[in-house]
């Protein structure tokens, strides 16, 4: 017998329970609130029992379910301690904790009720495994309040390792384990009884009143104290489809309800119950806000209809409204509705309460009310107040007319600025006001956008994944730090204003960190750009959160994508400014060398941006090639690879594909990617973050390093030869050289061109200056080149017909059939004609049967024609694979001797 233990206490007596006595005398307590004992207390005090679990009727015959129970060593066990009352008192407390016992008796199987009375013990800690929460059995056991769990506990037990877990309630599953529900807006108790019960029996745990450890609040309507409480908490709010279906769900392994792929597809949505109607928009804006209704749930009528619950206004169009609104009418402004959609639930009416435009204070206070947490309302108030400290300095202006002492930042140093200020005087003020709009630009950015995008704990979960945030802002922080410092710097020098004063200073000062930051920015705007596009698309809360931030002041009514180009109009910007500052500055001045060299930094980091810029596409160019060509060698991508000229072709010879395919040329700057075009293109790709490709047009044939190549022999131009071009090239697997000829179908590169452009980069690979000598022109009829009838209807019946050939030799290969399937099928010829003579058509047949076969078996004899290339060699043509691979796709060029 296992030593079994309990809490002991000197003014009290403890016990082991069974789930009876348990359940009957003490309330429920979450698992955090028991104490989880050993089996090394002391154990005289306590009565001794065993652990026994006992499967009913269809339980005990699931193969599964036995071979898990073996494994499961250890079940829970409820323990009560009863507490002495005080004199005089009659009460009793109760005090409960969890231990873990070994399982030694082995599992008992129950094949009907009546079986109960003599299994039921006080002797035994029972548990009972019933398949089916509905049926008889289950009922008698659950009246005698007995511990009943299903199949998948014991299954999730004995994968995970863990002891069967206890439950004051019958359990089947755990797919709830850890969730606490409550729920508002049902009025057939009959429902709401089901409900609880489904989740009793997957594991989570019920709370009538609403508190800030519900998990998950089940509504059945959208209105109501809980319901607000749950949005202001940002509590996921569900519909009761949602326990239905995780409870159809039961026996799947390792599932678990509170997932947010199958939590978001039952969430209330912002506008169920509701009715909309839109005063005061666009027709473009109308119809967008009719379609996001309908996305998010709710309906719309025209307005003024009596059926709308909600009239959504347009405040800066709407002075007065139309028509006397009932009691039961919300009139509400815009931003009621796109911040419902962000925090992707019904946000409160009185908040957004429409206001007649004589009350600007009213408005711009309720205005201000966010839709984020008290901590965001008080980054919000710094925001603010750093917005407007911005404004203010760029208001106030440290160019006085007469004294700079008014400044926002004043000097000991400073001096009286003339009356008549000078042109440079101007052209500094404008840099720096300049200066400092844009950084108060890059704040907006910043403090309006990004910060609120990265906040935790987003009402509705994060509006955009960690990657997306990054690849929209990118480096915009660092820009904003450095600009800060330059517009700093550019204040401290106008404030003490002197014409000997050198500005180029600053902006050489922060040249290095410039060439930093800029690059990786603008390199991507592009990729920024089509990722707000996207996500505004795809991402209702995205759209409502642009939509809401953009109206503000601080943006001026410009969109996210247009305050995000600013830093990439900058830098052009400055040093304008900066050559129209060269040219108020005196040569004496010491600040006009300084200018210049300025200037030239700027030109340096604008170079240094295109470069990468250019270097950046290059690589997005090479990933396309990748995604075009089915079984592109992954070695293709490269740091050093740019892609130089993309060539389409039709093959010429029976290498690298067949005659009259279309040959796609990839030249990079040290290699050449020759693909075919596929014949059947099927299905689509996705990539990791989601987009969807288009399916690989090409299929790839070899990946030839430039080096390779030998000699690019020029085709002239004859009657049957048109645009043709052909390469001489020498794998270091093949024993002899190979050509493969080529003709161009691209009219916009002409055939010069691109055989100057692929023998450069060929020269520049083998390191030679020479890249004319590798060009050769020769006769078509030299090589049997032409390209006579490629396009005819002919022709292309021709090549339809060969590779319908092919793929029947292919089905039919005689090489891969066993001679006596040969054999079996003309002795089954012979058999059926038994009897009788076989006719003359018969023969004909036996006989292309034998010679077939005997064809399969033997070497074919190789021809050759040898025809003039160079001094330097020959070329040999052959008719037979003469003994080579036959994956070859090479035709032989072999150099004589001599």
């Amino acid at each position: 017998m296992a030593d079994n233990s309990a809490l002991t206490s000197t003014t009290g007596s403890t016990s082991l329970a069974d789930s009876s006595i348990f359940d009957s005398k003490v309330a429920e307590t979450s698992k955090d609130n028991l104490f989880i004992g050993s089996t090394s207390c002391v154990e005289e005090e306590m009565p001794q029992i065993e652990t026994r679990v006992i499967l009913v009727q269809e339980a005990g015959k699931q193969e599964e379910l036995i071979k898990a129970l073996k494994t499961v060593k250890i079940m829970e066990v409820p323990v009560i301690k009863i507490k002495e009352s005080c004199p005089g008192k009659s009460d009793e407390k109760l005090i409960k904790s969890i231990v873990n016992m070994e399982i030694k008796v082995p599992f008992v199987k129950m094949e009907s009720v009546e079986e109960f009375k003599s299994l039921d013990s006080p002797e035994f800690e029972n548990v009972f495994i019933v398949m089916d929460f509905q049926d008889s059995a289950f009922n008698e056991l659950y009246k005698a309040d007995c511990r009943v769990i299903g199949p998948p506990v014991v299954l999730n037990c004995a994968e995970n390792g863990e002891p069967l877990p206890f439950s004051c309630r019958p359990l089947y599953c755990t797919s709830m384990m850890n969730l606490v529900l409550c729920f508002t807006g049902f009025r057939k108790k009959e429902e709401l009884v089901r409900l609880v019960t489904l989740v009793h029996h997957m594991g989570g745990v019920i709370r009538k009143d609403f508190n800030s450890k519900v998990t998950h609040l089940v509504a059945n309507c959208t209105q109501g104290e809980k319901f607000r409480v749950a949005v202001s908490l940002g509590t996921p709010i569900m519909k009761p489809e949602w326990i239905y279906k995780a409870w159809e769900r039961r026996n799947e392994q390792d599932f678990c309800a509170s997932v947010d792929d199958f939590r978001n597809e039952f969430k209330v949505p912002p506008f169920q119950d509701c009715i909309l109607s839109f005063l005061g928009f666009s027709d473009e804006e109308k119809t967008n806000m009719e379609e996001m209704t309908k996305m998010q749930g709710g309906n719309y009528l025209p307005v003024g209809d009596e059926r709308c619950t909600h009239l959504i206004v347009e405040e800066n169009i709407v002075k007065e409204l139309p028509f006397e609104p009932s009691k039961k009418l919300y009139v509400v402004k815009q931003e009621w509705f796109w911040g419902s959609i962000q925090m992707d639930a019904r946000a409160g009416e009185t908040m957004y309460l429409y206001e007649k435009a004589n009350t600007p204070e009213l408005k711009k206070s309720v205005s201000l009310l966010s839709l984020n947490t008290p901590n965001s309302n008080r980054k919000r108030r710094r925001l603010k107040e750093t917005l407007a400290q911005l404004s203010r300095e760029a208001d106030l202006s440290p160019f006085p007319p007469q004294t700079p002492k008014s400044c926002t930042k004043s000097s000991k140093n400073s001096t009286p600025v003339p009356s008549k200020q000078s042109a440079r005087w101007q052209v500094a003020k404008e840099l720096y006001q300049t200066e400092s709009n844009y950084v108060n630009i890059l704040a907006t950015i910043i403090q309006l956008f990004q910060v609120p995008l990265e906040e935790e704990g987003q009402r509705g979960g994060p509006i955009l994944a960690p990657e997306e945030i990054k690849t929209i802002f990118g480096s915009i922080p660092d820009i904003f730090d450095v600009h800060t410092k330059i517009k700093d710097d550019l204040e401290d020098l106008i404030v003490s204003w002197d014409e000997s004063k050198s500005i180029g200073d600053i902006f050489l000062k922060y040249s290095k960190d410039l060439v930093k930051i800029y690059p990786p920015f603008v390199n991507f705007f592009e990729m920024s750009k089509e990722t707000i596009i996207k996500c505004e698309k795809q991402k209702p809360r995205f759209h409502a959160f642009l939509k809401i931030n953009q109206a503000k002041p601080e943006c001026g009514r410009q969109s996210l994508v247009e305050l995000l180009i600013r830093p990439v109009q900058r830098l052009p910007s400055v040093a304008l400014l900066l050559n129209d500052l060269k040219k108020h500055t005196s040569e004496e001045n010491p600040d006009k060398s300084t200018l210049e060299k300025a200037i030239g930094s700027l030109k340096e980091v604008m170079t240094h941006i295109n470069e990468d810029k250019r270097k950046t596409e290059a690589q997005k160019q090479i990933f396309d090639v990748v995604y075009e060509v089915d079984g592109c060698p992954a070695n293709l991508l490269s740091s050093h690879r740019s892609l130089v000229q993309r060539v389409e072709t039709i093959s010429l010879g029976e290498h690298p594909c067949d005659r009259g395919e279309q040959v796609t040329l990839f030249l990079f700057n040290d290699c050449l990617e020759i693909a075919r075009k596929r014949h059947k293109v099927i299905g689509t790709f996705r990539s990791p973050h989601g987009q969807t490709r288009p399916p690989a047009s090409l299929k790839h044939i070899h990946l030839m390093p430039l080096s390779q190549i030998k000699k690019v022999l020029d085709i002239r131009e004859t009657e049957d030869c048109h645009n043709a071009f052909a390469l001489l090239v020498r794998p270091p697997t093949e024993q002899a050289n190979v050509l493969l000829s080529f003709q161009m179908t691209s009219e916009e590169l002409p055939k010069e061109n691109w055989l100057k452009m692929l023998c450069r980069h060929v020269a520049n690979t083998i390191c030679k200056a020479d890249a004319e000598n590798l060009i050769y022109t020769a006769d078509p009829e030299s090589f049997e080149v032409n390209t006579k009838d490629m396009d005819s209807t002919l022709s292309r019946a021709s090549r339809a017909i060969k590779k319908t050939s092919k793929k029947v030799t292919r089905a039919f290969s005689f090489s891969k059939t066993p001679k006596r399937a040969l054999r079996r099928a003309l002795m089954a010829s012979q058999g059926s004609a038994e009897g009788r003579s076989p006719s003359s058509n018969e023969k004909h047949v036996m006989s292309r049967l034998a010679s077939t076969s005997s064809l399969a078996m033997t070497h074919s004899v190789s021809t050759s024609n040898v025809i003039g290339f160079t001094e330097h060699g020959y070329v040999q043509r052959s008719n037979s694979t003469g003994g080579r691979s036959q994956n070859s796709w090479f035709r032989s060029v072999r150099h004589s001797a001599s």
